[in-house]
């Protein structure tokens, strides 16, 4: 019993983690699937834009036109870069934060595991006080039936 407490707080303090860890893992893959999902918008803006300089091109464009589709083109190019910095950023925390985790659900594991061993050694501990009494009982039955007998 005076291991119980100790476990038990132990074990709820590890939940509390567990939690904690589970909330920030679920705002990292959301800061990632974001960042992903703004990724491939900016990528797929920047396709679309590059398919409508060539179809311009292809009509007639002046020399200035031309210059601005290619400067805006490299700003997309650049936005499309710092996006997937920021992607891979996410990417990372989100895979800290996994493993961040999986330690404290590990933890919490092999807390409730010791628990469960102190649970099945106190019953084991209970089970052989039974037997004893149960033993010492009959044993005092038999001594009594032979008492009795011999008066």
């Amino acid at each position: 019993m005076s291991n119980e407490l100790p476990l038990a707080t132990l074990i709820d303090l590890a939940s509390g983690e567990l939690d904690e860890a589970q909330r920030a893992l679920g705002h990292a893959q959301k800061v990632a699937t974001e960042a992903e999902t703004q990724t491939n918008a900016l990528i797929s803006y920047r396709d679309e834009y590059r398919t409508r300089l060539t179809t311009s091109a292809q009509s007639g464009l002046s020399g200035a036109n031309w210059r601005n589709f290619q400067t805006f083109i490299e700003t997309l190019d650049a936005a499309v870069e710092q996006q997937r910095r920021v992607m891979v950023s996410a990417q990372r925390k989100l895979e800290v934060a996994r493993n961040h985790w999986m330690e404290k659900r590990r933890k919490l594991t092999s807390y409730e595991a010791l628990a469960e061993r102190a649970r099945l050694r106190e019953q084991a501990v209970l089970a052989r006080r039974e037997q004893r009494e149960s033993d010492e009982y009959a044993a005092k039955i038999v001594r009594m039936r032979r008492d009795s007998t011999h008066d």
